[in-house]
């Protein structure tokens, strides 16, 4: 949904206005396309995916990552004054609200189901005949 805000957003911009908004040197290597990158200019990749097969370790990767996305909207807000941009900034914002509280209540279903006498000795994924 952002990258088609931000297509939206310069899809019709002629070269004054791109270089006015200090977007010349991303035209020169995308013109308006979308690629996806964090405002610093570092590209996305599936590096950023945090797996280790522990499901623990892994939901709360997971929430997390709702968290940093939640921030990130709450800092496009800050600058933002264009409606057609802060309502679906606000939907995307709301939308990982509720992913952090699906996670944070899987996370309970999981640790009740675990010995909590074997909470962090093993991977309770992998390693489920061992025993302590």
């Amino acid at each position: 949904m952002i990258g088609a805000i931000v297509y939206q957003l310069t899809k019709n911009l002629s070269v004054e206005e791109i270089k006015e908004a200090g977007l010349d040197q991303y035209f020169v290597d995308h013109t308006t396309g979308i690629y996806p990158a964090a405002a610093t200019g570092v590209p996305y990749t599936a590096a950023s995916m945090q797996v280790k097969g522990d499901i623990i370790a892994d939901i709360h990767e997971d929430l997390a990552a709702e968290q940093k996305a939640r921030v990130t909207y709450d800092n496009i807000l800050r600058f933002c004054d264009d409606p057609d941009v802060i309502d679906p900034i606000r939907f995307l914002r709301a939308r990982e609200i509720v992913h952090y509280q699906r996670f944070g209540e899987a996370l309970r279903i999981i640790t009740d189901k675990l010995d909590s006498r074997n909470f962090y000795a093993f991977n309770p994924e992998f390693d489920k005949c061992k025993k302590k």
